[in-house]
């Protein structure tokens, strides 16, 4: 297992326990404050059944990506990267904007359910949030398997998630204080290169089967100086979709998304101090 597949699975991994972890944490805490602990255990038992859930949701994906064969198993391969790059980047625009405002809308929620009696939302509001969050790690993570078998990596996810754990427990039971923004910030920059590399991915696997037309053959071919099979190549390739030898649309795709994503960023960001 290479570095690049730890670092990558590990970040993935990382990202989505910590924000499944934040709002579990979130709801356990306002629970205590109202002097709701009776409810602990349902709260711990649907995240339990969410996370069980995500993981036959995981192997059900894993076996249907395996059991495909030649031009179904490319197109599966490429629809799946298109998916997961989709979803991680309505993930980094939605943490980018919610990291501040998180806390308070779950506290409401949790509020209003306490005050109307609907303690079903006890139940379901964790359980969507840690499925959610498992749903996109299984996505994110068959992608990135299906640019290189080895590319997931069970040391990076545990890493990942007893990391994420241990933040989620100094922020709640040390009661110690850590800027969530600028961390989701620095983990979404380089889930942003990992899209941008899924999506490129998607582009190559669609080219192969003709879905999409080749505009123009490989723009250059640099393996014989960094083979994307070997050392530091596989490394790149594990962690931001490296290719030795592109299309010229699989290079252009990915410049235009990371440009695109960030002038999109930079301005709603500009737009927010006028707004307020």
């Amino acid at each position: 297992m290479d570095t690049g597949s730890i670092l990558t699975t590990f970040f993935i991994v990382f990202r989505e326990t910590l924000e499944a972890g934040l709002i579990v944490g979130i709801i356990l805490t306002l629970l205590a404050h109202m002097k709701q602990r009776r409810y602990f255990p349902h709260v711990l038992g649907s995240s339990l059944a969410a996370v069980l859930v995500s993981v036959l949701a995981g192997f059900a994906l894993m076996s249907l990506t395996e059991s495909a064969q030649g031009r179904m198993q490319e197109l599966l391969e490429g629809g799946i990267s298109f998916a997961a790059c989709a979803v991680l980047t309505y993930m980094i625009f939605w943490m980018d904007r919610q990291a501040r405002k998180i806390k308070s809308e779950i506290e409401t929620q949790i509020e209003v359910a306490m005050s109307r009696g609907e303690y079903f939302v006890l139940m379901s509001l964790p359980f969507l949030a840690i499925f959610r969050e498992g749903a996109e790690t299984v996505l994110f993570l068959s992608a990135v398997a299906s640019k290189d078998s080895q590319a997931v990596s069970w040391a990076g996810g545990s890493l990942g998630f007893l990391f994420a754990s241990l933040i989620t427990l100094i922020i709640f039971v040390g009661g110690k204080k850590i800027p969530l923004r600028p961390l989701f910030q620095t983990t979404g920059v380089f889930l942003l290169f990992v899209a941008a590399g899924l999506l490129a991915h998607g582009i190559h696997e669609f080219e192969e089967v003709g879905v999409i037309p080749i505009i123009y053959g490989q723009v250059w071919d640099i393996n014989p100086i960094l083979n994307e099979k070997i050392g530091l190549g596989v490394f790149l390739k594990s962690l931001f979709g490296y290719n030795g030898n592109p299309s010229f649309l699989e290079v252009l795709t990915y410049i235009f998304y990371l440009f695109g994503i960030y002038w999109f960023l930079s301005k709603r960001r500009q737009i927010k101090p006028s707004v307020n």
